[in-house]
Protein backbone atom coordinates (compact mmCIF):
# COMPACT_ATOMS: atom_id res chain seq x y z
CA UNK A 1 0.00 0.00 0.00
CA UNK A 2 1.06 3.60 -0.50
CA UNK A 3 2.63 3.09 -3.93
CA UNK A 4 -0.47 3.80 -6.03
CA UNK A 5 1.21 7.00 -7.24
CA UNK A 6 3.82 4.80 -8.91
CA UNK A 7 1.07 2.87 -10.70
CA UNK A 8 -0.42 6.15 -11.98
CA UNK A 9 2.99 7.25 -13.26
CA UNK A 10 3.38 3.83 -14.89
CA UNK A 11 0.13 4.18 -16.81
CA UNK A 12 0.90 7.77 -17.86
CA UNK A 13 4.39 6.74 -18.95
CA UNK A 14 2.99 3.87 -21.00
CA UNK A 15 0.50 6.17 -22.73
CA UNK A 16 3.15 8.78 -23.54
CA UNK A 17 5.42 6.12 -25.05
CA UNK A 18 2.50 4.66 -27.02
CA UNK A 19 1.42 8.03 -28.42
CA UNK A 20 5.00 8.66 -29.57
CA UNK A 21 4.45 5.89 -32.13
CA UNK A 22 6.39 3.11 -30.40
CA UNK A 23 4.88 -0.36 -31.03
CA UNK A 24 2.21 -1.18 -28.47
CA UNK A 25 3.65 -4.57 -27.44
CA UNK A 26 7.07 -3.09 -26.72
CA UNK A 27 5.43 -0.11 -24.97
CA UNK A 28 3.70 -2.56 -22.62
CA UNK A 29 6.86 -4.59 -21.95
CA UNK A 30 9.29 -1.66 -21.70
CA UNK A 31 7.10 0.29 -19.27
CA UNK A 32 6.55 -2.82 -17.15
CA UNK A 33 10.29 -3.54 -16.94
CA UNK A 34 11.22 0.05 -16.02
CA UNK A 35 8.54 0.47 -13.36
CA UNK A 36 9.08 -3.07 -12.10
CA UNK A 37 12.72 -2.15 -11.42
CA UNK A 38 11.66 1.11 -9.76
CA UNK A 39 9.14 -0.80 -7.67
CA UNK A 40 11.82 -3.32 -6.72
CA UNK A 41 14.14 -0.52 -5.56
CA UNK A 42 11.48 1.22 -3.41
CA UNK A 43 10.08 -2.05 -2.07
CA UNK A 44 6.76 -1.95 -3.93
CA UNK A 45 7.36 -4.96 -6.20
CA UNK A 46 8.30 -8.52 -5.33
CA UNK A 47 10.42 -10.18 -8.02
CA UNK A 48 8.83 -13.54 -7.23
CA UNK A 49 5.61 -12.31 -8.88
CA UNK A 50 7.27 -12.86 -12.24
CA UNK A 51 7.06 -16.59 -11.59
CA UNK A 52 3.35 -16.27 -12.36
CA UNK A 53 4.05 -15.25 -15.97
CA UNK A 54 4.72 -18.74 -17.43
CA UNK A 55 1.37 -19.96 -16.07
CA UNK A 56 -0.41 -16.89 -17.44
CA UNK A 57 1.18 -17.29 -20.86
CA UNK A 58 0.54 -21.03 -20.96
CA UNK A 59 -3.09 -20.33 -20.09
CA UNK A 60 -3.26 -17.88 -22.99
CA UNK A 61 -1.82 -20.36 -25.46
CA UNK A 62 -4.24 -23.01 -24.16
CA UNK A 63 -7.25 -20.74 -24.71
CA UNK A 64 -9.29 -22.57 -27.35
CA UNK A 65 -11.36 -19.46 -28.10
CA UNK A 66 -8.37 -17.41 -29.25
CA UNK A 67 -7.63 -20.09 -31.85
CA UNK A 68 -10.62 -18.69 -33.76
CA UNK A 69 -8.58 -15.59 -34.66
CA UNK A 70 -6.26 -17.15 -37.29
CA UNK A 71 -9.13 -19.14 -38.81
CA UNK A 72 -11.36 -16.12 -39.36
CA UNK A 73 -8.48 -13.96 -40.58
CA UNK A 74 -7.46 -16.68 -43.05
CA UNK A 75 -11.08 -16.98 -44.23
CA UNK A 76 -11.22 -13.27 -44.98
CA UNK A 77 -7.81 -13.20 -46.61
CA UNK A 78 -8.76 -15.99 -49.04
CA UNK A 79 -12.01 -14.26 -50.05
CA UNK A 80 -10.22 -10.96 -50.59
CA UNK A 81 -7.12 -12.21 -52.40
CA UNK A 82 -9.06 -14.62 -54.62
CA UNK A 83 -11.26 -11.81 -55.95
CA UNK A 84 -14.48 -13.44 -54.68
CA UNK A 85 -15.28 -10.37 -52.58
CA UNK A 86 -14.79 -8.22 -55.68
CA UNK A 87 -17.22 -10.33 -57.73
CA UNK A 88 -19.79 -10.15 -54.95
CA UNK A 89 -19.66 -6.35 -54.95
CA UNK A 90 -19.81 -6.10 -58.74
CA UNK A 91 -22.81 -8.42 -59.03
CA UNK A 92 -24.87 -6.79 -56.29
CA UNK A 93 -23.97 -3.36 -57.64
CA UNK A 94 -25.39 -4.28 -61.04
CA UNK A 95 -28.54 -5.88 -59.56
CA UNK A 96 -29.41 -2.88 -57.36
CA UNK A 97 -27.79 -0.15 -59.42
CA UNK A 98 -30.95 0.74 -61.38
CA UNK A 99 -32.64 1.86 -58.16
CA UNK A 100 -31.93 5.31 -56.80
CA UNK A 101 -29.26 4.73 -54.19
CA UNK A 102 -28.88 1.16 -55.43
CA UNK A 103 -25.09 1.26 -55.65
CA UNK A 104 -24.87 2.59 -52.09
CA UNK A 105 -27.30 -0.10 -50.90
CA UNK A 106 -25.13 -2.73 -52.60
CA UNK A 107 -22.10 -1.40 -50.70
CA UNK A 108 -23.97 -1.72 -47.39
CA UNK A 109 -25.13 -5.27 -48.20
CA UNK A 110 -21.66 -6.37 -49.30
CA UNK A 111 -20.11 -4.70 -46.24
CA UNK A 112 -22.52 -6.66 -44.04
CA UNK A 113 -21.82 -9.94 -45.85
CA UNK A 114 -18.06 -9.47 -45.77
CA UNK A 115 -18.26 -8.54 -42.09
CA UNK A 116 -20.12 -11.80 -41.46
CA UNK A 117 -17.40 -13.83 -43.18
CA UNK A 118 -14.11 -12.03 -42.52
CA UNK A 119 -14.23 -9.87 -39.38
CA UNK A 120 -11.40 -7.74 -40.86
CA UNK A 121 -12.00 -4.00 -41.43
CA UNK A 122 -8.98 -2.84 -43.43
CA UNK A 123 -9.37 -5.31 -46.29
CA UNK A 124 -13.12 -4.64 -46.58
CA UNK A 125 -12.77 -0.83 -46.72
CA UNK A 126 -9.89 -0.95 -49.19
CA UNK A 127 -11.54 -3.50 -51.53
CA UNK A 128 -14.86 -1.63 -51.60
CA UNK A 129 -13.06 1.71 -51.94
CA UNK A 130 -11.09 0.52 -54.96
CA UNK A 131 -14.09 -1.06 -56.67
CA UNK A 132 -17.18 0.97 -55.84
CA UNK A 133 -16.03 4.53 -55.12
CA UNK A 134 -14.88 5.29 -58.70
CA UNK A 135 -18.13 3.79 -60.06
CA UNK A 136 -20.36 5.84 -57.75
CA UNK A 137 -18.46 9.02 -58.60
CA UNK A 138 -18.66 8.23 -62.33
CA UNK A 139 -22.45 7.97 -62.20
CA UNK A 140 -22.98 11.18 -60.26
CA UNK A 141 -23.18 10.11 -56.60
CA UNK A 142 -22.48 12.81 -54.03
CA UNK A 143 -18.81 12.51 -53.08
CA UNK A 144 -19.30 12.62 -49.33
CA UNK A 145 -22.18 10.12 -49.42
CA UNK A 146 -20.16 7.71 -51.59
CA UNK A 147 -17.13 7.86 -49.31
CA UNK A 148 -19.18 7.75 -46.09
CA UNK A 149 -21.16 4.64 -47.01
CA UNK A 150 -17.94 2.75 -47.84
CA UNK A 151 -16.25 3.81 -44.59
CA UNK A 152 -19.25 2.92 -42.43
CA UNK A 153 -20.15 -0.35 -44.19
CA UNK A 154 -16.56 -1.57 -44.27
CA UNK A 155 -16.26 -0.97 -40.54
CA UNK A 156 -19.23 -3.23 -39.76
CA UNK A 157 -16.64 -5.98 -39.37
CA UNK A 158 -15.88 -4.41 -35.98
CA UNK A 159 -19.26 -5.58 -34.66
CA UNK A 160 -21.00 -8.18 -36.82
CA UNK A 161 -19.91 -11.75 -35.92
CA UNK A 162 -17.35 -13.25 -36.37
CA UNK A 163 -15.73 -9.95 -35.41
CA UNK A 164 -12.15 -10.17 -34.12
CA UNK A 165 -13.10 -7.41 -31.67
CA UNK A 166 -15.66 -9.74 -30.08
CA UNK A 167 -13.23 -12.67 -29.94
CA UNK A 168 -10.62 -10.59 -28.11
CA UNK A 169 -13.24 -8.90 -25.90
CA UNK A 170 -14.59 -12.30 -24.84
CA UNK A 171 -11.15 -13.20 -23.53
CA UNK A 172 -10.67 -9.86 -21.78
CA UNK A 173 -14.09 -9.58 -20.11
CA UNK A 174 -14.47 -13.28 -19.32
CA UNK A 175 -17.67 -14.19 -21.19
CA UNK A 176 -18.51 -16.77 -23.84
CA UNK A 177 -17.60 -15.65 -27.35
CA UNK A 178 -20.72 -17.46 -28.56
CA UNK A 179 -22.86 -15.24 -26.30
CA UNK A 180 -21.05 -12.15 -27.57
CA UNK A 181 -21.67 -13.24 -31.17
CA UNK A 182 -25.37 -13.75 -30.45
CA UNK A 183 -25.61 -10.49 -28.54
CA UNK A 184 -23.91 -8.45 -31.26
CA UNK A 185 -25.94 -9.81 -34.19
CA UNK A 186 -29.07 -7.66 -33.74
CA UNK A 187 -27.16 -4.41 -32.99
CA UNK A 188 -24.93 -5.11 -36.02
CA UNK A 189 -27.95 -5.55 -38.28
CA UNK A 190 -29.48 -2.42 -36.73
CA UNK A 191 -26.41 -0.49 -37.85
CA UNK A 192 -26.51 -1.78 -41.43
CA UNK A 193 -30.29 -1.25 -41.46
CA UNK A 194 -29.88 2.36 -40.34
CA UNK A 195 -27.44 2.97 -43.22
CA UNK A 196 -29.98 1.57 -45.70
CA UNK A 197 -32.80 3.71 -44.29
CA UNK A 198 -30.58 6.78 -44.58
CA UNK A 199 -29.80 5.99 -48.23
CA UNK A 200 -33.47 5.34 -49.03
CA UNK A 201 -34.34 8.63 -47.32
CA UNK A 202 -31.86 10.44 -49.55
CA UNK A 203 -33.35 8.69 -52.59
CA UNK A 204 -36.72 10.22 -51.70
CA UNK A 205 -35.75 13.68 -50.45
CA UNK A 206 -32.43 14.32 -52.23
CA UNK A 207 -32.48 12.07 -55.31
CA UNK A 208 -29.71 14.03 -57.01
CA UNK A 209 -27.27 12.66 -54.40
CA UNK A 210 -27.98 8.99 -55.24
CA UNK A 211 -28.80 8.62 -58.96
CA UNK A 212 -29.74 5.32 -60.57
CA UNK A 213 -27.53 3.64 -63.16
CA UNK A 214 -28.51 4.13 -66.82
CA UNK A 215 -31.18 1.68 -68.06
CA UNK A 216 -29.09 0.70 -71.08
CA UNK A 217 -26.07 -0.32 -69.02
CA UNK A 218 -24.78 -3.73 -70.12
CA UNK A 219 -24.20 -6.70 -67.83
CA UNK A 220 -20.56 -6.66 -66.64
CA UNK A 221 -18.25 -8.43 -69.07
CA UNK A 222 -21.25 -9.80 -70.92
CA UNK A 223 -21.96 -12.40 -68.24
CA UNK A 224 -25.32 -14.03 -67.68
CA UNK A 225 -26.80 -12.29 -64.63
CA UNK A 226 -28.65 -15.28 -63.19
CA UNK A 227 -25.56 -17.45 -63.48
CA UNK A 228 -23.46 -14.69 -61.94
CA UNK A 229 -25.80 -14.46 -58.94
CA UNK A 230 -25.49 -18.17 -58.24
CA UNK A 231 -21.74 -17.97 -58.70
CA UNK A 232 -20.87 -14.78 -56.82
CA UNK A 233 -23.68 -14.15 -54.31
CA UNK A 234 -25.20 -17.45 -53.21
CA UNK A 235 -21.98 -19.30 -52.16
CA UNK A 236 -20.79 -16.59 -49.70
CA UNK A 237 -24.28 -16.47 -48.15
CA UNK A 238 -24.23 -20.26 -47.72
CA UNK A 239 -20.77 -20.01 -46.15
CA UNK A 240 -22.04 -17.35 -43.71
CA UNK A 241 -25.00 -19.54 -42.75
CA UNK A 242 -22.73 -22.55 -42.17
CA UNK A 243 -20.21 -20.61 -40.08
CA UNK A 244 -22.55 -18.49 -37.97
CA UNK A 245 -25.42 -20.97 -37.98
CA UNK A 246 -23.22 -23.72 -36.56
CA UNK A 247 -22.26 -21.38 -33.70
CA UNK A 248 -25.75 -20.03 -32.98
CA UNK A 249 -27.40 -23.46 -33.08
CA UNK A 250 -24.77 -24.99 -30.82
CA UNK A 251 -23.36 -27.36 -33.43
CA UNK A 252 -19.82 -26.01 -33.17
CA UNK A 253 -17.67 -23.71 -31.09
CA UNK A 254 -16.51 -20.43 -32.73
CA UNK A 255 -13.08 -21.98 -33.21
CA UNK A 256 -14.48 -25.07 -34.92
CA UNK A 257 -16.77 -22.91 -37.05
CA UNK A 258 -13.79 -20.74 -38.00
CA UNK A 259 -11.91 -23.82 -39.18
CA UNK A 260 -14.90 -24.88 -41.27
CA UNK A 261 -15.13 -21.35 -42.69
CA UNK A 262 -11.45 -21.33 -43.64
CA UNK A 263 -11.85 -24.64 -45.48
CA UNK A 264 -15.07 -23.36 -47.07
CA UNK A 265 -13.32 -20.25 -48.39
CA UNK A 266 -10.62 -22.43 -49.92
CA UNK A 267 -13.28 -24.60 -51.55
CA UNK A 268 -15.00 -21.53 -53.02
CA UNK A 269 -11.67 -20.38 -54.44
CA UNK A 270 -11.02 -23.89 -55.78
CA UNK A 271 -14.39 -24.19 -57.57
CA UNK A 272 -13.77 -20.75 -59.10
CA UNK A 273 -10.33 -21.99 -60.27
CA UNK A 274 -8.51 -19.41 -58.15
CA UNK A 275 -6.94 -21.60 -55.46
CA UNK A 276 -3.23 -21.34 -56.20
CA UNK A 277 -0.13 -21.92 -54.06
CA UNK A 278 0.57 -18.18 -54.22
CA UNK A 279 -2.93 -17.37 -52.94
CA UNK A 280 -2.48 -19.75 -50.01
CA UNK A 281 0.96 -18.30 -49.23
CA UNK A 282 -0.34 -14.72 -49.29
CA UNK A 283 -3.37 -15.57 -47.14
CA UNK A 284 -1.23 -17.51 -44.66
CA UNK A 285 1.28 -14.65 -44.49
CA UNK A 286 -1.46 -12.10 -43.69
CA UNK A 287 -2.91 -14.45 -41.08
CA UNK A 288 0.47 -15.03 -39.43
CA UNK A 289 1.15 -11.29 -39.15
CA UNK A 290 -2.19 -10.45 -37.51
CA UNK A 291 -2.15 -13.49 -35.20
CA UNK A 292 1.44 -12.85 -34.10
CA UNK A 293 0.53 -9.21 -33.40
CA UNK A 294 -2.37 -10.23 -31.16
CA UNK A 295 -0.37 -12.85 -29.25
CA UNK A 296 2.63 -10.57 -28.78
CA UNK A 297 0.44 -7.79 -27.39
CA UNK A 298 -1.34 -10.29 -25.16
CA UNK A 299 1.95 -11.59 -23.71
CA UNK A 300 3.38 -8.11 -23.13
CA UNK A 301 0.14 -6.76 -21.67
CA UNK A 302 0.21 -9.67 -19.17
CA UNK A 303 3.59 -8.47 -17.92
CA UNK A 304 2.29 -4.89 -17.73
CA UNK A 305 -0.83 -6.00 -15.84
CA UNK A 306 1.24 -8.03 -13.38
CA UNK A 307 3.43 -5.05 -12.44
CA UNK A 308 0.54 -2.57 -12.52
CA UNK A 309 -1.49 -4.77 -10.16
CA UNK A 310 1.47 -5.23 -7.80
CA UNK A 311 1.80 -1.45 -7.50
CA UNK A 312 -1.87 -1.21 -6.54
CA UNK A 313 -3.02 0.23 -9.87
CA UNK A 314 -5.97 -2.07 -10.56
CA UNK A 315 -7.33 -1.70 -7.02
CA UNK A 316 -7.06 2.09 -7.29
CA UNK A 317 -8.77 2.25 -10.70
CA UNK A 318 -11.58 -0.09 -9.62
CA UNK A 319 -12.15 2.01 -6.50
CA UNK A 320 -12.29 5.24 -8.52
CA UNK A 321 -14.63 3.82 -11.18
CA UNK A 322 -17.08 2.35 -8.67
CA UNK A 323 -17.27 5.70 -6.88
CA UNK A 324 -18.07 7.79 -9.94
CA UNK A 325 -21.04 10.17 -9.52
CA UNK A 326 -24.22 8.56 -10.79
CA UNK A 327 -23.28 4.98 -9.91
CA UNK A 328 -24.30 2.56 -12.68
CA UNK A 329 -25.23 5.29 -15.18
CA UNK A 330 -22.16 7.37 -14.36
CA UNK A 331 -19.87 4.41 -14.97
CA UNK A 332 -21.54 3.51 -18.28
CA UNK A 333 -21.31 7.11 -19.56
CA UNK A 334 -17.70 7.52 -18.43
CA UNK A 335 -16.57 4.20 -19.91
CA UNK A 336 -18.22 4.98 -23.26
CA UNK A 337 -16.56 8.39 -23.44
CA UNK A 338 -13.19 6.93 -22.49
CA UNK A 339 -13.39 4.09 -25.02
CA UNK A 340 -14.52 6.47 -27.76
CA UNK A 341 -11.61 8.85 -27.13
CA UNK A 342 -9.13 5.98 -27.04
CA UNK A 343 -10.67 4.53 -30.19
CA UNK A 344 -10.00 7.72 -32.13
CA UNK A 345 -6.25 7.30 -31.62
CA UNK A 346 -5.65 3.59 -31.03
CA UNK A 347 -6.42 0.28 -32.77
CA UNK A 348 -9.13 -1.91 -31.25
CA UNK A 349 -6.61 -4.58 -30.26
CA UNK A 350 -4.65 -2.05 -28.22
CA UNK A 351 -7.79 -0.73 -26.52
CA UNK A 352 -8.99 -4.21 -25.59
CA UNK A 353 -5.72 -4.88 -23.79
CA UNK A 354 -5.32 -1.40 -22.27
CA UNK A 355 -8.79 -0.37 -21.14
CA UNK A 356 -10.79 -3.56 -20.62
CA UNK A 357 -8.66 -4.90 -17.72
CA UNK A 358 -9.30 -1.56 -15.97
CA UNK A 359 -13.04 -1.37 -16.62
CA UNK A 360 -14.02 -5.02 -16.14
CA UNK A 361 -13.52 -5.29 -12.33
CA UNK A 362 -15.55 -2.11 -11.77
CA UNK A 363 -18.29 -3.24 -14.17
CA UNK A 364 -18.55 -6.58 -12.37
CA UNK A 365 -18.62 -4.86 -8.97
CA UNK A 366 -21.45 -2.59 -10.09
CA UNK A 367 -23.41 -5.57 -11.44
CA UNK A 368 -23.37 -4.77 -15.16
CA UNK A 369 -24.30 -7.51 -17.65
CA UNK A 370 -20.87 -8.19 -19.16
CA UNK A 371 -22.20 -9.44 -22.51
CA UNK A 372 -24.21 -6.25 -22.92
CA UNK A 373 -21.21 -4.21 -21.79
CA UNK A 374 -18.97 -5.92 -24.35
CA UNK A 375 -21.40 -5.24 -27.22
CA UNK A 376 -21.79 -1.60 -26.17
CA UNK A 377 -18.01 -1.22 -26.15
CA UNK A 378 -17.79 -2.84 -29.61
CA UNK A 379 -20.35 -0.39 -31.05
CA UNK A 380 -18.41 2.44 -29.46
CA UNK A 381 -15.16 1.21 -30.97
CA UNK A 382 -16.82 1.04 -34.37
CA UNK A 383 -17.94 4.67 -34.06
CA UNK A 384 -14.45 5.73 -33.01
CA UNK A 385 -12.98 3.82 -35.95
CA UNK A 386 -14.67 6.18 -38.44
CA UNK A 387 -14.29 9.38 -36.40
CA UNK A 388 -12.32 12.33 -37.80
CA UNK A 389 -9.58 13.37 -37.66
CA UNK A 390 -7.69 10.09 -37.13
CA UNK A 391 -10.22 7.25 -37.44
CA UNK A 392 -8.42 4.32 -39.05
CA UNK A 393 -11.10 3.58 -41.65
CA UNK A 394 -10.73 7.14 -42.99
CA UNK A 395 -7.09 6.47 -43.78
CA UNK A 396 -7.83 3.04 -45.26
CA UNK A 397 -10.17 4.68 -47.77
CA UNK A 398 -7.88 7.66 -48.30
CA UNK A 399 -5.11 5.29 -49.42
CA UNK A 400 -7.17 4.13 -52.45
CA UNK A 401 -9.54 7.08 -53.09
CA UNK A 402 -9.50 8.77 -56.53
CA UNK A 403 -7.89 12.20 -56.77
CA UNK A 404 -11.22 13.99 -57.23
CA UNK A 405 -12.24 13.32 -53.63
CA UNK A 406 -10.20 15.23 -51.07
CA UNK A 407 -9.06 14.19 -47.61
CA UNK A 408 -11.39 16.80 -46.08
CA UNK A 409 -14.36 15.38 -47.99
CA UNK A 410 -13.51 11.87 -46.79
CA UNK A 411 -13.40 13.06 -43.20
CA UNK A 412 -16.67 15.00 -43.52
CA UNK A 413 -18.32 11.98 -45.14
CA UNK A 414 -18.18 10.01 -41.91
CA UNK A 415 -20.18 12.48 -39.81
CA UNK A 416 -23.75 11.42 -40.83
CA UNK A 417 -22.85 7.78 -40.25
CA UNK A 418 -21.33 8.62 -36.85
CA UNK A 419 -24.71 10.15 -35.95
CA UNK A 420 -26.50 6.98 -37.06
CA UNK A 421 -24.13 4.82 -35.03
CA UNK A 422 -24.60 7.05 -31.98
CA UNK A 423 -28.38 6.64 -32.29
CA UNK A 424 -28.03 2.85 -32.44
CA UNK A 425 -25.64 2.96 -29.46
CA UNK A 426 -28.20 4.90 -27.40
CA UNK A 427 -30.97 2.44 -28.38
CA UNK A 428 -28.83 -0.53 -27.32
CA UNK A 429 -27.99 1.20 -24.03
CA UNK A 430 -31.65 2.02 -23.31
CA UNK A 431 -32.97 -1.38 -24.42
CA UNK A 432 -30.55 -4.14 -23.29
CA UNK A 433 -32.87 -6.76 -24.80
CA UNK A 434 -31.49 -5.83 -28.21
CA UNK A 435 -28.41 -7.70 -26.96
CA UNK A 436 -30.00 -10.23 -24.62
CA UNK A 437 -32.95 -11.43 -26.71
CA UNK A 438 -31.17 -13.99 -28.89
CA UNK A 439 -29.08 -15.21 -25.96
CA UNK A 440 -32.15 -15.68 -23.76
CA UNK A 441 -34.00 -17.34 -26.65
CA UNK A 442 -31.19 -19.81 -27.23
CA UNK A 443 -31.06 -20.59 -23.50
CA UNK A 444 -34.84 -21.08 -23.30
CA UNK A 445 -35.00 -23.34 -26.34
CA UNK A 446 -31.84 -25.19 -25.42
CA UNK A 447 -30.24 -24.38 -28.79
CA UNK A 448 -26.84 -23.53 -27.30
Amino acid sequence: MGFEWLAILMFLGFFIILMSGYPVAFSFAGTAIVFGLIGLIVGAFDLHRLLLLPNIWFGTMSNFTLLAIPYFVFLGAVLEKSGLAEELLETLGFILGRLRGGLALAVVIVGTLLAATTGVVAATVIVMGMLSLPVMLRYGYDKKLAAGVIIASGTLAQLIPPSLVLVILSDQIGVSVGDLFLGALIPGLMLSGSYMLYILGLAVFKPEMVPALPEDLEIPKGKDLTKQIFKAVVPPIILIFIVLGSIFFGLATPTEAGAVGAVGACLLAFFNKRLTPQLLRDAAHSTAIITALVVMILFCSSLFGLVFDALGGKTLITSLLTRLPGGYLGFVIFSNIAIFLLGVFLEFIEICFIAMPLFVPAAQAIGIDMVWFGVVMAINLQTAFISPPVGFSLFYLQSVAPKEISTLEIHKSAIPFMVLQFIVLVIVMLFPQTVRWLIDLSTTTGVS
